[in-house]
């Protein structure tokens, strides 16, 4: 007899096409969330000194020239109002609103020479995610997506298939809502190719309800007796006839959804999400806003040995005057929301970040990675804002490896076109996927193009 719900039939199968409907359409954690678990447990990837990635989305396009290539010899309508501060390395500057960040310099290397082939948001976050062109093109403004390739952070999942077997956490989570240009969201942040199995494990932080896993929320009207009919109802599906087996979109469940339900039930995966555990002055230094603690929970997957994790800065490029949730498109009030709210927010919490895994051990085999999908345009608008830049912007890296206070490529004099060592969003890519011990051969293995070289100047 099987019972979901009030309702109980029983059939020669064990089971009735409603009942195996209803038992996959309680969200991510019935059939579909447990069986990603199953086809998850395969690998690849060579033995590596980097153990997670930290990719630091700042969704918008962050200013070059206001954060960490600053020109103060150009003419005033490039430079803007801010001014450079010296930093603990010497010969190397970056905004005066970074101070804390000035203070580890000898921590990460700065990447100024970085360039993309969009200034379209959308086609230029899934770049940028991606390390690649393929899939993403650009119709009169439009952004339109093709077969995009996988994100690296799927790469890497892929790769690592063997890890987090005693924590039962997801290998690829992303901290943050879904990217979205407008109202659309945009390609880039899943499996492609590869399959939405290996799409992230997505949460979100809310700084009043703490951090959420929408995908193994209960829905209001599901109680939580109801789980333990829907296991039994799970393990009769593994006795039933072949013709219903065949229909099944993957394998039988077991023990992976035995981990899928512990994730929402208990546990330490369950956990891990849980920031109570923190002191609030770790929490304080983090920041108490949302990217704040995004970036702690970010540090709590990071011990828990998830091979990547993606920490979006906002879900949406426009600020929250726009309609946005605060990110880093600016084409008015540049100065003024840099100023007011995201210079010292990124200030106070990358360097928490960088700080903390380095007073735990964890920065050298822990690749943090800082980057936008593109700059802001060197010359100032008439409305005080800068607009989009895909001819020249910077990054960030950090530890894996990476040797601290570098300067990768340089600029010219406005900041407007990279003048040495041109980079792109594949040769970022490549590096991350180098540093986890992905060879081509294995990329090619599932046919994913490798593009891009390895940025050796970092190590």
């Amino acid at each position: 007899m099987l019972r979901i719900g009030r309702e109980s039939q029983r059939n020669c199968q064990g089971v009735t096409r409603r009942e195996f409907l209803q038992a996959g359409s309680l969200g991510a954690l019935g059939l579909t969330w447990a069986d990603l678990l199953r086809l998850r447990a395969i690998g690849g990837a060579a033995d590596s000194p980097v153990r997670s990635v930290v990719l630091v989305w700042l969704w918008g396009g962050p200013s070059h020239l206001d954060t960490f290539d600053m020109k103060p010899a150009a003419p005033d309508e490039y430079r803007g109002p801010f001014t450079l501060t010296r930093t603990r390395v010497s010969g190397i500057h970056i905004c005066e609103l970074l101070p804390r960040l000035a203070k580890l310099t000898d921590k990460y290397s700065i990447l100024r020479s970085l360039h993309c082939a969009s200034n379209d948001h959308g086609v230029a976050g899934t770049i940028g995610l991606t390390g690649s062109i393929a899939g993403s093109i650009n119709l009169g403004g439009m952004t339109a997506v093709g077969s995009a390739r996988p994100c690296t952070g799927s790469i890497v999942s892929r790769f690592r298939a063997s890890s987090n077997v005693t924590t039962m956490l997801p290998r690829f989570i992303v901290v943050g809502g879904r990217l979205h240009q407008g109202k659309k969201p945009i390609a880039g942040e899943g499996g492609g190719k590869l399959g939405a199995v290996y799409d992230p494990f997505r949460l979100e932080y809310d700084v009043d309800q703490g951090a959420k896993a929408p995908a193994i929320a209960l829905a209001e009207d599901v109680p939580v007796a109801r789980l333990d009919d829907r296991r039994g109802l799970l393990r009769s599906l593994d006795q039933a006839d072949q013709r219903i087996e065949a229909r099944r979109p993957i394998q039988s469940l077991d023990g992976f959804y035995d981990q899928a339900f512990s994730l929402l039930m208990a546990g330490p995966a369950k956990k891990t999400f849980d920031l109570a555990g923190e002191s609030d002055a770790v929490r304080d230094r983090y920041g108490r806003f949302r990217f704040g603690q995004s970036c702690l929970l970010a540090r709590r997957l990071v011990e828990a040995a998830v091979p990547f994790v993606q920490v979006n800065w906002s879900a949406h490029v426009e600020a929250e005057e726009d309609a946005g949730d605060g990110g880093w498109d600016m084409h008015y009030r540049n100065f003024e929301v840099l100023q007011d709210r995201h210079l010292w927010m990124l200030d106070q919490t990358l360097s928490a970040f960088l700080e903390d895994l380095d007073a735990r051990g964890l920065l050298a085999s822990t690749l943090v990675l800082a980057v936008g999908e593109f700059g802001r345009t060197p010359k100032i608008n008439p409305h005080a804002g800068r607009d989009h830049w895909e001819k020249c912007y910077s990054a960030v890296m950090a530890g894996g490896g990476v040797v601290g206070g570098r300067v990768v490529g340089s600029s010219d004099a406005l900041g407007e076109h990279p003048r040495e060592r041109p980079l792109t969003p594949a040769d970022l890519a490549a590096t991350v996927l180098d540093r986890c011990g992905v060879s081509v051969a294995g990329l090619q293995q599932f046919q994913v193009q490798p593009e891009g070289e390895v940025i050796r100047e970092l190590f």
